[in-house]
């Protein structure tokens, strides 16, 4: 007869909990999270034992990182606000709005930078970069300009963090 000792089909159980728990999580689950979600649904376990038979099957969690603003006052006082926060335009090319922002694609994060024309909302120019610096906007400018036959040297930046 080769019944198995009721300690070994326990971990067998248990390791199937804690691989449901954590495919559950979409792979974002450590041992103590799996170990609270356990013991909420009925274990007995240890936070250790959890942690090591997570260990054998190889499920590690990953650690989420969360966005933080990436605006931080400068030295320099602010631009003055030639539009007054209003963003409307009577004709084309009198106003272009910029943004930037974070991508996060499973190689790593992208930061885009886009220009768009308020009057027309059409997408002038755009760059993509692995840094958020001042070379990805100006290469996003210069595609705009491109775009509409002139060059950058007239154009007010004003930074901003919202009304």
């Amino acid at each position: 007869m080769n019944a198995r000792p009721p300690r070994e089909v326990r971990r067998q159980h248990l390791a199937e909990e804690i691989e449901e728990i954590f495919r559950g999580s979409g792979g974002t689950y450590g041992s103590p999270k799996v170990f609270i979600e356990l013991i909420r649904r009925g274990w007995r376990v240890s936070v250790n034992t959890v942690a090591k038979l997570m260990v054998e099957l190889g499920l590690a969690g990953r650690k989420i990182r969360r966005r933080r603003g990436l605006t931080r006052p400068g030295k320099r006082p602010a631009a003055p606000d030639f539009v007054r926060r209003d963003f409307t335009a009577e004709d084309p090319d009198l106003v272009w709005a910029g943004d930037m922002t974070e991508i996060d694609t499973g190689e790593g994060k992208l930061c885009l930078a886009t220009v768009i024309d308020r009057f027309s909302r059409r997408l002038l120019g755009y760059a993509m970069g692995t840094r958020r610096d001042a070379e990805l906007v100006v290469a996003s400018l210069h595609m705009a300009a491109t775009t509409r036959g002139g060059d950058v040297r007239r154009v007010i930046m004003h930074t901003g963090r919202g009304s």
